[in-house]
Formats: C-alpha cells, sequence, structure tokens
C-alpha cells in the first residue's frame, strides 16, 4: 500500500505500473502509472468487470471500437464490463497516474 498516490513513481517506467491500493469482495482500486506505454498493437481489453478510471495527473486517450475519448486531469469515465478497449497514448515525457476501480455488475 501507498502513503500517497503521487508518491514511489520511478523516474523511468519500461512497463505500466499497477499497485492495488484496495481489494475487496466486488471491488479492486488500483494505481495506474503509465510514462507513454498503450496498449499493443491490435490488443483490446475485454474485462470481465466495470472500470471506473480517473486521470489525477497527465493526458490518456482511450480507444473503443466507435470513438475516442481523451482524458486529461479530473476527466473520468466509466466503462462497462465486457466493452472492448484501448490504450492508444498517454504523455510520453511525464506520467499519467490513474485511479482505477474495477467493480462487479449488481447481482
Amino acid at each position: 500500500m501507498i502513503p500517497n498516490l503521487f508518491t514511489d513513481i520511478p523516474a523511468q517506467l519500461p512497463e505500466e505500473l499497477f499497485t492495488t491500493l484496495l481489494k475487496a469482495p466486488g471491488i479492486r482500486i488500483e494505481r495506474i502509472v503509465s510514462h507513454g506505454q498503450t496498449s499493443p498493437d491490435g490488443f483490446w481489453y475485454d474485462q470481465p468487470t466495470g472500470e471506473w478510471v480517473i486521470v489525477l495527473e497527465g493526458a490518456a486517450r482511450i480507444d473503443f471500437a466507435d470513438k475516442t475519448v481523451e482524458l486529461g486531469p479530473g476527466d473520468s469515465l466509466d466503462i462497462p464490463a465486457h466493452t472492448k478497449h484501448r490504450v492508444a497514448w498517454t504523455m510520453p515525457d511525464e506520467p499519467t497516474i490513474w485511479l482505477a476501480v474495477h467493480y462487479s455488475e449488481p447481482a
């Protein structure tokens, strides 16, 4: 567990950094740090849970089959379960810090 969402960020990140902050039945909260990383060509996330994300610092672009969404500090996005998406771009010259809440759909 990290005490502050803006600490413990390495200067160089060869891959995105995922840190689980809380995990309980039906929910997982994580901090994601990107530094120019994108989803591999042709790769699409198709997650079994919903995901609500907010960009705390930096910027990113998320591609969906029918649209692209640009996110900056304070922008949030709810991605329902099994909605195919990919990270198309994150800032290459400074970290993008996300807070992601993965949740199960209510029964």
